[in-house]
């Protein structure tokens, strides 16, 4: 009987230390209390990954294993693109962030069973996470451009296949993410490998109006497509139009570490328009 006490007392006690590991991560991690400090919020990020990581290696298989595998996928590559400049550093939070997503995706039997079957691609093109699917294909198209061999072997079709899988599960995720990342690969990659610079246009149109308050749907439209395209008043248009918006504080609390990336951005790209 003793035992049997003491096992279900400690059980109570590592599901109580993992429910506060949770909740202190998620607390470091919100952007929305509070003044937002981009330069002050790369700690807070940190820590919130190291206290995500010591909850999941308490956790069992479940909904709450899902949650905290995306978290932890998404903040890699919000580690990677804001704070980290060393090429190594950036490709190994790329990596554990792809890691991290891709366990995320294979939490589901059915992702399991098609892959086994019919093999990965399919399986991502069946997927059902769409949180999983996104950040798996961000941070995955992220750590190609480290990896050239395994871009040409075919990691390119599975970013393309991911993103279009998003489209299809929920245009809005992330202010409109799915269009906005598929829009991104098309106008960047080459033909060979999956990109159509003609078709991104209409992504980049779909995510502005989706999600106007989100800076990047402008920015990556004008940097990516318009400037690309020699389309010089498009361009400019775009930029002004972000410029603009982040002069409201609302817009700027929306979405407070993309929107400060974007507006830096925006800033320097836009130097050269009248």
């Amino acid at each position: 009987g003793l035992c049997m006490m003491v096992a279900v007392a400690l059980l109570g006690f590592s599901q109580g230390a993992r429910e506060e590991l949770l909740a202190r991560g998620d607390a470091l991690y919100d952007r929305w209390q509070g003044a937002f400090e981009f330069s002050a919020y790369e700690e807070k990020l940190r820590e919130a990954i190291r206290l995500w990581e010591e909850a999941l290696s308490r956790l069992g298989d479940g909904e709450k294993k899902r949650e905290v595998l995306v978290k932890l996928s998404r903040a890699y590559f919000e580690l990677a693109e804001g704070y980290l400049s060393e090429k190594a550093e950036k490709e190994s939070a790329y990596e554990k962030g792809k890691e991290y997503a891709l366990s995320a995706l294979r939490l589901d039997p059915e992702f399991l069973e098609a892959e086994k079957r019919e093999g990965f691609r399919a399986a991502l093109r069946k997927g059902k996470d769409v949180e999983a699917l996104f950040w798996y294909g961000n941070n995955l198209g992220r750590w190609l451009s480290y990896h050239w061999w395994e871009a040409l072997a075919g990691g390119t079709r599975d970013v393309l296949v991911a993103f279009e899988r998003c489209v299809e599960l929920d245009e809005k995720y992330w202010a409109a993410g799915p269009h906005r990342a598929l829009a991104n690969f098309l106008a960047q990659t080459p033909g060979f490998l999956g990109g159509d610079f003609g078709r991104a246009k209409e992504g980049f149109g779909r995510a502005v109006e989706l999600a106007p308050e989100f800076l990047q749907n402008y920015v990556d439209y004008a940097e990516h497509w318009a400037k690309r395209a020699g389309e010089e008043e498009l361009f400019c248009e775009l930029l002004r139009k972000a410029l603009a918006l982040a002069q409201d504080p609302a817009v700027l609390y929306a979405w407070p570490f993309y929107n400060h990336l974007a507006l830096e951005r925006a800033k320097t790209l836009a130097r050269g328009c009248p």
